[in-house]
Parts: C-alpha cells; sequence; structure tokens
C-alpha cells in the first residue's frame, strides 16, 4: 500500500476544502490560476521532449481564468469565444515573428496544451460560479477523486485483469468499482444536500450523471498517461508525494469539468 499517496491526499483535502467552502468566486478563481500554472508548467516540461512549446503564450493564458468572474457576465461568453482563435492568432504570428523558427508542430503542442489546461481547468470555475455552484462543484470532485480512491483501493485488493497498456497499473476491477463506487458517493451525497441544505435533486439523475462523469474522469486519466507514455516519464512531476505532479492529481478532474458544467445546466 502506498503510504505517501495516502498521506499527501488526506492532508491535501483540507486545502481544498478552504479553497472551495471559505474562498469567494475570485478567491476560487485565482487559486484555480495558480493550479493552472503549476500544471501548464508540468505539461510544457513534458511535451518539451518532442517540441519546443510556446511557453509564454501558455503561461499568460493561465492568467484569463482570474478573470473569469471580473469580466461582466453579458460578455463573458463572447470574450471566451473569441480566446480561441486569438491564442491561435498569436501564435501564428509567433510562426511569422520568428521566421518559422517555431514550428506547426511547436504551436500544436502548445495550442493543446492551453486547451486541456487552461480551458478545462476553467470550467471547474464556471461551476462554482453556477448557482448553488459550492453544492454542485463537489460533484464534480467526488466523481473524479472519489472513482480514483475506489478504483485505487479495489485494484489493489482484487484487481487482475490489466485494462490498457497506457497505463499498466490499473484494472478492469478497479475501474468498475470506481464507477460504482462514484454513483454510491453521489446518492449519498445527494441525501445529505437534500436533507440538511433544503435542495430537491434527483437521486436517479445525479445517479446517472455519476457514473458518465465517472467514466469520463476514468478517459481523462488515461489521456493524461498517454501523454506520459509517449514523451517517455513516469510522472508530471514529484509536487505531490505518492500522486506526482499537480498535472497527475487533476488530471480527471479538469477532463469531466466540461461535461460536469453542461449536465448541471441540465438542472
Amino acid at each position: 500500500m502506498d503510504i505517501k499517496r495516502i498521506t499527501s491526499g488526506l492532508l491535501g483535502f483540507p486545502l481544498v476544502l478552504i479553497i472551495f467552502l471559505i474562498g469567494n468566486k475570485v478567491f476560487v478563481d485565482i487559486a484555480l490560476t495558480i493550479i493552472a500554472l503549476l500544471a501548464m508548467n508540468e505539461y510544457l516540461n513534458a511535451v518539451s521532449k518532442v517540441a519546443k512549446p510556446v511557453r509564454w503564450v501558455s503561461y499568460l493564458s493561465c492568467f484569463a481564468i482570474s478573470l473569469i468572474h471580473v469580466i461582466p457576465e453579458e460578455y463573458l461568453n463572447m470574450v471566451v469565444t473569441l480566446s480561441v482563435p486569438t491564442i491561435l492568432l498569436i501564435l501564428f504570428a509567433q510562426v511569422i515573428a520568428t521566421d518559422m523558427k517555431t514550428s506547426f508542430k511547436d504551436l500544436a503542442y502548445t495550442f493543446i496544451g492551453i486547451f486541456y489546461v487552461v480551458f478545462f481547468i476553467m470550467f471547474v470555475a464556471f461551476i462554482n460560479g453556477m448557482p448553488n455552484g459550492n453544492i454542485l462543484i463537489w460533484y464534480a470532485i467526488i466523481a473524479a477523486w472519489g472513482t480514483d480512491i475506489f478504483a485505487f483501493f479495489i485494484g489493489l485488493l482484487i484487481g487482475k485483469h490489466k485494462f490498457s497498456k497506457v497505463s499498466p497499473k490499473k484494472s478492469v476491477e478497479g475501474c468498475i468499482a470506481g464507477a460504482i463506487g462514484a454513483v454510491l458517493l453521489f446518492l449519498g451525497y445527494t441525501y445529505i444536500v437534500n436533507t440538511f441544505f433544503g435542495m430537491n435533486y434527483s437521486y436517479l439523475y445525479f445517479a446517472g450523471i455519476g457514473l458518465i462523469l465517472s467514466l469520463i474522469g476514468q478517459i481523462g486519466d488515461f489521456a493524461a498517461s498517454s501523454i506520459k507514455r509517449f514523451v517517455d516519464i513516469k510522472d508530471y512531476s514529484n509536487l505531490i508525494p505518492g500522486h506526482g505532479g499537480m498535472l497527475d492529481r487533476i488530471d480527471s478532474l479538469i477532463f469531466l469539468a466540461p461535461f460536469a458544467y453542461a449536465l448541471f445546466t441540465l438542472i
């Protein structure tokens, strides 16, 4: 059993509680910006083995998260929509300015990193800013980390069938247990918010959301692992003992966040 993994997880949970329970929207956005900068740095270091990503654009894009609840709401959709072609415009301008010393390959890795890290984390901020966002954000966190916990322990106990060479330690049994565990946690959390916070959420609807988000989060975990396999690294960094880097820890959460946001808007 990985004691470092369990210990760092237990120590990190109070920090997450402080950020999302005590902090207001702006505080959360700033915290997510810092997380994005750490994750982006890990991603850039990883892909630097196969390309030369445009670091200044990548780092600068992270600060957009801190502006989400500063920009007037009526302009936010337009700003977010225009940010995609604007980033591409800047990157191609970089190619021209460097007389193609920045290649299309470098541009592609940079753009994917911005989309993968910044835009996905941005949806965590969007969820937190929704009506009852302080309640809904925990569904996203439970879907990601609850799945991880059940998959890790059940996989450790009875996992015999390897799922994919993308992530050799993951088992079919662990993945199934992760999905079931997420659904059970969603039902328990729904009972708590309905009973003690005056909500009237459908158990069936949230059980379905729990299953969907758990499966998406697991794909997100494999996605992050596939990048690591491609550049031949074990972890993105050693920032969090037993877990690797920031991106290792949040890969499933940020991958499921856009889908969680879409499903929560249907409530």
